[in-house]
């Protein structure tokens, strides 16, 4: 029910390739360059940080303050580490595996975050984006108006 749009699922799908991708390539390039393992854990809190600013912000021009879902990006952060740490004598290993892990953990993550929050059909008809273009804004059905006409 939640991915009753077109455009929900669409997001699902965009975000959840290119967050799996911006923590896994971002965090094994640092953790390849630092050899610290927790990088990735410490990436993930940044942008979850990052995230809650402009929910914030948000919310401060108005919106609900579930417009903006902070994405679950720790668990797989630690997942990352996890691998890193596991196979640190193969840096192939934690490109491979790590990637595969977060690719996998970082979309079903979000999914049960997104079962938490209200109804984002309704929220995008309450909440209209203000740039939209003209034939885009959410209009109500005109039902039946022409019925009687002669």
């Amino acid at each position: 029910y939640i991915f009753y749009t077109d455009r929900m699922w669409t997001s699902f799908v965009v975000f959840s390739v290119s967050q799996s991708t911006m923590l896994a390539v971002g965090a094994v390039y640092y953790m390849l360059f630092t050899g610290v393992p927790g990088t990735a854990t410490y990436y993930a809190t940044i942008m979850t940080i990052y995230t809650w600013v402009a929910k914030g912000a948000w919310f401060a021009l108005g919106y609900p303050y579930d417009f903006i879902v902070v994405p679950v990006w720790i668990p797989s952060a630690m997942l990352l580490d996890l691998t890193y740490w596991a196979t640190r004598r193969n840096k192939h290993a934690v490109i491979i595996i790590g990637g595969t892990l977060v690719g996998l953990s970082l979309p079903l993550f979000n999914m049960v975050n997104l079962l938490l929050i209200r109804d984002p059909l309704e929220v995008a008809f309450k909440y209209p984006r203000p740039t939209l273009p003209a034939y885009m804004t959410p209009i109500e059905p005109q039902v039946g108006k022409f019925y009687n006409s002669p």
